[in-house]
């Protein structure tokens, strides 16, 4: 549906280099990388609002036209949400989500409209003018704005940066609603890979301007290629055991050690109750810190083995 064609972008120092990826229909795809990877400025480029370097963004086996060949940039299709929000700043959080849907029967409409702002608990601010409106809200508005207009790839920046626990799980559940019933794609850019292991069908991850990897969520999380990029996706242990250091998720682990695991010892210091599971933190013969996950408290616990996941 969507594909990026050996992408790259020179401001005097190159911000992305040969990028290529391609967008299913329905797909939701994640990019992952620290701040100044490069991320934003694809998004930007894969929306038609920023032009490459070199490269070409296709859409339905149609070229993306960018800012330069285009007077309005932009393709109907591909809606950006970006930290800029592009309101209608004068307009009313009603306003703007009702505007891009006028178009529906009145009744359709107001139903949509309610729905959106339900989702995104914009009801308090519902009659306030966008220039009003707080950081969050502005994002919470934004996001509701393009669900409204019905594009066929969302392309979202950062989505979750402003949300509490529970209304990001709201939205990850309308997300998913949107591609299981309209077929909507969707592309989410973010620095914190905890945000979209649960969401993502691929993910790509990025640094200096440059693709280091894709693949599965699960492959991301328990096979990592580095510790700098195990830890984009969640807390991973690194322990040196005898000459070699080993690395393993808080749940990589076994009370039961068996002849063909790495066994270690630990000094227990403290458990933490975080509602799901128990964190509890231990201490290596080095001094390195360890955290382990469980249903129960581990503090009588002084040795494990190491239990890799598949």
């Amino acid at each position: 549906m969507l594909e990026v064609r050996n992408i790259s972008l020179n401001y005097g120092r190159e911000v992305l280099k040969d990028i290529s990826l391609q967008l299913k229909q329905g797909e939701i795809i994640s990019i992952v990388g620290k701040s100044g990877s490069g991320k934003t400025s694809l998004l930007k480029i894969m929306a038609g609002n920023l032009e490459p370097t070199s490269g070409d963004v296709w859409f339905g086996g149609v070229k993306v036209k960018g800012p330069i060949t285009k007077l309005i940039p932009g393709h109907p299709e591909v809606c950006l949400v970006n930290q800029d929000f592009q309101l209608d700043k004068y307009h009313t959080t009603e306003e703007n989500i009702k505007n891009p849907i006028l178009y529906l029967p009145e009744k359709e409409r107001n139903i949509f409209l309610e729905e959106l702002i339900d989702l995104l608990e914009l009801g308090s601010v519902r009659n306030q003018q966008a220039i009003s409106l707080s950081g969050g809200e502005q994002q919470r508005l934004a996001i509701a704005r393009v669900i409204a207009m019905e594009p066929k790839v969302i392309l979202l920046d950062e989505p979750f940066s402003h949300l509490d626990g529970l209304l990001r799980k709201k939205l990850i559940n309308y997300f998913l609603e949107l591609r299981r019933i309209r077929k909507t794609s969707l592309v989410l850019v973010s620095h914190d890979g905890t945000e979209v292991l649960g969401l993502s069908d691929r993910i790509y991850s990025m640094k200096n301007g440059v693709i280091t990897r894709k693949g599965n969520p699960h492959k991301f999380y328990y096979k990592p290629k580095s510790l700098e990029d195990a830890r984009l996706f969640g807390p991973m242990n690194s322990i040196r055991v005898g000459d070699k250091r080993v690395f393993f998720r808080p749940d990589e682990f076994t009370l039961d050690p068996q002849d063909r695991h790495t066994t270690v010892d630990l000094k227990y210091l403290y458990s933490s109750f975080t509602g799901p599971v128990y964190e509890n933190f231990f201490q290596t013969i080095h001094g390195e810190l360890v955290v382990l996950f469980s249903f129960n408290s581990l503090e009588n616990v002084t040795t494990i083995g190491v239990e890799h996941k598949n």
